[in-house]
């Protein structure tokens, strides 16, 4: 155990961890030159296309310091805030933690979060800035701003450059000298966690654990303590990104995956402790909190037949993706579908898009909302989450919002256009100082709706994406909220239902209908969109109906020809009105995205 060395990545989006993981991977020579590729953690096609991490993924490495073997234990996490749920598990299964600082832009919000979060699990934080070749790098003052900003000694901060090399070797150097060893009795009887997990085509159920005490042999008649059952261990293998190798045992301090054959995907959870059946633990390994999501939407399958096999995709993503909860719901407009909770709009979007690619299944998406506590007349108070359930407003006594602590880090040029958006979207400041001269953090309070769709997109466009952001959430806030309801054709959509401030309910049911009236295809007969306030219409648009020219068969003749056929025509077009049915394309419920 004393050559072992778990540690985990943290930074910032952008901040060059996935590169620098590649050059650890390379400098350990656990992938040859021909078999390198960039990105070699991320495995999905996804994570490769748009550059950014969305899984964390573990690697096995050895490595030899002053004559002596080690084995480092790396995991790579993501950067973005919508995924910090893959960053505190990894945390939890670490003893140690590398903090990549860009040595251009500093210290970030993001960075921020996942130093208290790794503060929080007590891991030993080594502080790293990368991308010290660049022009623009200025690694004394992003030195200077560690210790100012985070409180972290960082006068012996490790200075890289992962896309050329520059300290990699002094890098793990520092790992091995710094990261603690893991802690655990090899004598006791087994005690791992479950920190990961996904679906295999041929193994079935696998499971990345990491082994507190004790070890876990092949063959050994394993118990999951969340529900007591009892499987044998098949196989058992280190993580790698190109070759897993196999193992007869996982030893106390290791990290290895476990293959217990398992088909129903719901046996294994993350965050479960897996123990000896004979002679099994008390306590579980550790406790994990499970992921909060914070945007709901529905997910609905364009072909109604696919529902079932929407159930089983979910049920393997859900695997691969322990922060996803969904349940089953219907809508009159949609039909049969899932109210998926998610912890972003970028996590939703990569889920969708997961869906549809690794499933082969064509969604619809409503727009996405947050769960709001509502108190009845009688006293009671139940949670919403899709505005279609919303009471009747004279059963309504109040409706409170969740809010977020929004913490924002931008250059002092862009404050102003940045506190003006704060505002907009009904932020209260918390706190605002200057980092240094050129750099400020803000923390403001935020109602969770109004960061869900597009805050992130226009503070990166206004600070020309130099600010950045985090958020947490806090609390429940009384509210003066309505839901605006969109009619197409004099049906209500619920699908498109919203839940928004009174104030501004009026210019947003404007813009939508605006909206809608692009996007609905002509039919033979005019279709009115309109959006209301319960009986109360606000807003209208009526998009028009295709013309067929019915008097084009007459040459001349006696005008009362031509009056007859267009009043044939009006007739009929009356009549299709009453009877005829709209359908709406998938842009229709994504245009409630664009209601600013």
């Amino acid at each position: 155990m004393k050559n072992i060395r778990n540690f985990s990545i943290i930074a910032h989006i952008d901040h060059g961890k996935s590169t620098l993981a590649d050059r650890i991977i390379q400098e350990c020579g656990a992938v040859s030159e021909r078999e390198m590729t960039k990105q070699m953690m991320d495995t999905m096609d996804i994570e490769q296309e748009r550059g950014i991490t969305i899984k964390a993924q573990s690697v096995r490495l050895d490595y030899v310091k002053d004559g002596e073997h080690y084995v480092l234990n790396l995991i790579d996490t993501p950067g973005h805030v919508d995924f910090s749920y893959e960053v505190s598990k990894s945390l939890a299964s670490s003893d140690g933690a590398l903090l990549i600082v860009d040595a251009a832009q500093g210290v970030e919000a993001q960075t921020l979060a996942n130093v208290y979060m790794a503060l929080e699990n007590n891991l030993e934080i080594i502080p790293v800035i990368n991308k010290i070749d660049l022009p623009a790098a200025e690694p004394e003052r992003v030195a200077e701003e560690i210790e100012s900003t985070i409180g972290i000694d960082a006068t012996d901060a490790l200075l890289v450059s992962a896309k050329s090399g520059i300290g990699i070797r002094a890098l793990l150097d520092a790992i091995v000298d710094r990261v603690p060893q893991p802690k655990g009795d090899p004598e006791a009887t087994t005690k791992a966690i479950i920190y990961d997990s996904w679906f295999d085509s041929y193994l079935g159920a696998l499971a990345l654990v990491r082994v507190f005490d004790g070890s876990i042999k092949k063959g050994q008649l394993v118990r999951l303590m969340s529900n007591g059952e009892e499987h044998a261990v098949l196989d058992l293998m280190y993580p790698h990104p190109l070759k897993r190798q196999k193992t007869q045992a996982i030893e106390s301090g290791e990290i290895g995956i476990v293959v217990l054959g398992l088909k129903e995907v719901n046996v294994i959870h993350v965050g479960d402790t897996i123990t000896d059946a004979k002679n099994p633990t008390k306590d579980p390994a550790l406790e994990y909190e499970p992921a909060k999501p914070f945007v709901f939407a529905g997910l609905y399958p364009i072909d109604t037949d696919k529902f079932e096999d929407l159930r089983d995709a979910l049920d393997k993503l859900r695997l691969n993706d322990s922060s996803l909860s969904y349940e089953p719901e219907t809508s009159v407009a949609l039909g049969f579908g899932f109210r998926v909770g998610f912890l972003g709009m970028l996590h939703m979007e990569v889920v969708k898009e997961r869906l549809e690619r690794e499933f082969d299944i064509d969604l619809i998406a409503t727009a996405p909302s947050v769960i709001y506590h509502v108190y009845l007349t009688d006293g009671t108070m139940v949670q919403v989450q899709n505005p279609s359930e919303l009471p009747e407003p004279n059963y309504i006594d109040h409706i409170e919002e969740p809010y977020v602590k929004a913490t924002v880090i931008t250059p002092a040029e862009y404050l102003g256009n940045i506190i003006t958006l704060l505002v907009t979207k009904r932020g209260m400041q918390d706190k605002m100082s200057y980092i240094n001269e050129d750099r400020v953090l803000l923390e403001y309070s935020l109602p969770m709706n109004e960061i869900v769709v597009d805050f992130y997109d226009k503070l990166k466009s206004i600070s020309k994406g130099y600010a950045s952001f985090d958020y947490e959430p806090s609390e429940f806030q009384e509210g003066d909220l309505v839901k605006l309801d969109v009619r197409v054709a004099g049906d209500v959509v619920d699908a498109l239902s919203v839940i928004v401030p009174r104030t501004s309910a009026d210019s947003r049911g404007r813009v939508l209908v605006k909206n809608m009236k692009e996007l609905i295809p002509r039919q033979l007969f005019e279709v009115a969109v309109q959006a209301s306030i319960g009986n109360r219409v606000i807003a209208r648009e009526t998009v028009k109906s295709m013309g067929k020219n019915v008097t084009a068969k007459c040459y001349g003749g006696d005008i009362t020809r031509k009056r007859k056929l267009l009043e044939k025509q009006k007739a009929g077009k009356k009549r299709m009105k009453s009877i005829g049915k709209v359908q709406l394309p998938q842009e229709a419920f994504m245009s409630i995205l664009k209601m600013d």
